[in-house]
């Protein structure tokens, strides 16, 4: 309906309190709140003060009790294993209630943290509702990454239990996880007093007697656990997100927002009922995960799919469209760079036809800018609507996106859309003035945050301040850059560090990005800024050719440096090109730019914990020295 999306918006913003009470009615309480929002520490607020709820009864319970036990809950595909499996929402109910009580028998208490490093199975979703429903707060860390960082998190956290498995599996290698279990633990300062490890037949391991405990074995032992109820107040988990000081930060959710939140998104922004199979093609390490494989689609009622494969290469560029037909999937969530990966494999989409897409009503895209090219792609691929979808880490849920389930706005190349319904945006400047329609500052949002967002750092009340509020008194500082059109369509152009200065022009990286990324040879690229004596920084570009390009990188390069030169002007200085085989990135899909900028500019870096292929760094620096670059003694630290 024409004008659905104004209204719902101006509810939100009119009386947010009234608006997300409303919301608040859709899930169930163990009792109400006393004040829907508690404004009485700004700009510490707080959502649902006084009421009291569990997320896991909330996720999975209330669904058995509903009658619909026999739903499927999660679907389970994983090509790197050849595996196969499902989990009925009753089953999904035993399964967590056994679990839960091992955690219990283990000394787990209400309030404890247990740190969750696991692969993405089942086990990973049952290890995370287990910890909520018995008030326990977890701490999900990417299977895989380092016992240092792993140290460091379980320090912060103050981790009593750590939840792993005997392995987790890549496309080509088999990657130990008690190795980095036991490193990490040797180096932490807290000792963490019992493990729990999934024992996977790829890899069985040697349990610590004493201290190890076998997951299958405890939880066939151990009788089910009922609900605890926990202030909404209470967090949910802890999830860390890199900090500039090199120490992670401990982003908390709490309880009650979550749950409010997360369910009012999955039929408002996803268009998904209860029944519907939603699949996010993500992990649960991250953000994404959390909201969207686990709590989102559970809370909303819906079939959840765990992926452990990867777009590309498990085992080719149609893996994607084998489970969207096999498991009929009506909403596919994942990142850019998935579609980029396919893109550059499968450029004229012959492994599309080959399946039944005909389910498929909508694809969502985060994680990274949805460049034209992608976008364009995908629709003329799929042709359904693909919704570019802003939001981050400390939201948990989209700042930014085109509600298909209020109303389906106009799609605009390059924006996400407006601000979702709870959010008030503005672009000022640095001295924290509001800036005319279309030019580029820091997008901030107006306080209060909505629910399901972030109230505070795990243990670090003041640094939460600091990073987050303290430069634009009365907004959260996104760290992004971009600006808003005269429609209030947002445009997120770069994190507020990517846009750069070039003879004192304030230029976005992430613009030239888009120029590259139309050439139809360019499969991806990323744009940096360099150092540069005359004019303070210089734009360099670092493009990966789609597999099918015949072209001469000689002509690509003389054409992308063109193409800038008209679309973004002179002004741009766009000279620096280099070709390379692949681009770093975390294993969430985002480009390192700003490592790579380390590089070329011979400053100390590290490679960061999140790293999908360190290897890729060295073709970097070989194509930065080419072009002048990188010439210093920058080792990493």
């Amino acid at each position: 309906m024409a004008g659905e999306f104004d209204k719902v918006y101006q509810a939100a913003a009119t009386n947010p309190s009234q608006f997300w009470a409303e919301a608040a009615q859709q899930v169930d309480w163990m009792k109400p709140w006393d004040a829907v929002l508690d404004d009485s520490e700004a700009p510490y607020y707080r959502w649902f003060v006084g009421g009291q709820i569990n997320a896991c009864y909330n996720a999975v319970d209330r669904h058995v009790e509903a009658g619909r036990g026999e739903q499927l809950a999660i679907i389970y595909d994983s090509p790197v294993t050849g595996n196969k499996g499902s989990l009925t929402y009753a089953q999904l109910q035993t399964r967590v209630a056994q679990f839960a009580s091992v955690l219990q028998d283990n000394g787990i208490l209400k309030g404890d943290r247990v740190l969750v490093y696991m692969p993405m199975v089942p086990e990973a979703i049952i290890a995370m509702l287990a910890c909520a429903r018995i008030g326990a707060i977890h701490s999900v860390v990417f299977g895989g990454f380092a016992a240092s960082e792993l140290a460091v998190r379980i320090d912060d956290a103050g981790a009593k239990l750590v939840v792993t498995a005997s392995c987790g599996i890549e496309p080509s290698r088999v990657i130990e996880y008690m190795p980095l279990v036991n490193g990490a633990i040797e180096l932490s300062q807290h000792k963490p007093e019992k493990v729990v490890v999934l024992q996977r037949e790829q890899c069985p391991v040697q349990l610590q007697k004493g201290r190890d405990i076998d997951w299958l074995s405890a939880e066939q032992a151990a009788k089910p656990s009922d609900c605890v109820a926990v202030a909404a107040t209470d967090p949910l988990y802890i999830l860390y997100t890199s900090g500039t000081t090199g120490k992670p930060k401990g982003v908390v959710k709490d309880t009650g927002g979550s749950v409010v939140s997360l369910n009012w998104t999955m039929q408002n922004i996803y268009n998904v009922q209860p029944g519907d199979v939603y699949w996010a093609a993500s992990d649960v390490g991250w953000v994404v995960g959390h909201s969207y494989i686990v709590y989102g689609p559970l809370f909303g009622g819906n079939t959840t799919i765990v992926f452990e494969g990867k777009p590309v290469g498990t085992p080719d560029p149609g893996t994607f469209w084998r489970i969207i037909e096999e498991y009929k999937v009506k909403v596919l969530f994942t990142a850019p760079t998935a579609f980029r990966a396919i893109k550059k494999e499968d450029p004229n989409g012959e492994y599309v036809k080959k399946y039944d897409l005909s389910c498929l009503q909508s694809l969502f895209m985060a994680g990274e800018r949805l460049d034209p090219s992608t976008l364009q792609w995908a629709q003329g691929k799929l042709g359904i609507p693909v919704i570019d979808h802003w939001w981050q880490t400390e939201t948990g849920w989209a700042i930014c996106s085109n509600c298909l389930g209020i109303e389906h706005l106009p799609v605009v190349q390059g924006s996400p859309t407006r601000p979702v319904p709870g959010y008030e945006m503005a672009v000022l400047d640095e001295a924290g003035q509001p800036i005319k329609s279309g030019e580029i500052g820091a997008l901030v949002v107006k306080l209060p945050l909505p629910p399901g967002t972030f109230p505070t750092l795990w243990n670090a009340k003041q640094r939460y301040f600091d990073s987050y509020l303290s430069k634009f008194p009365g907004y959260y500082e996104t760290g992004d850059a971009g600006y808003i059109d005269e429609n209030g369509y947002v445009f997120v152009m770069a994190r507020t560090d990517d846009v750069i200065n070039v003879a004192g022009h304030r230029l976005s990286t992430g613009a030239m990005e888009e120029v590259l990324a139309a050439h139809p040879d360019v499969a991806e690229c990323a744009v940096i800024g360099v150092n540069d004596a005359l004019k303070g920084e210089l734009p360099l570009g670092l493009v990966v050719l789609s597999s099918n390009s015949q072209r001469s990188q000689d002509d690509i390069r003389a054409e992308t440096m063109q193409m800038v030169r008209d679309r973004i002007g002179p002004v741009a200085a766009f000279k620096l090109i280099a070709v390379v085989s692949a681009l770093p990135k975390t294993r969430s899909g985002k480009v390192l730019r700003g490592t790579m900028k380390k590089i070329a500019d011979n400053t100390e870096w590290v490679p960061p914990a999140t790293i999908d292929d360190p290897a890729v760094l060295d073709g970097i620096t070989e194509a930065l020295q080419g072009l002048g670059y990188a010439q210093g003694d920058n080792i990493p630290t």
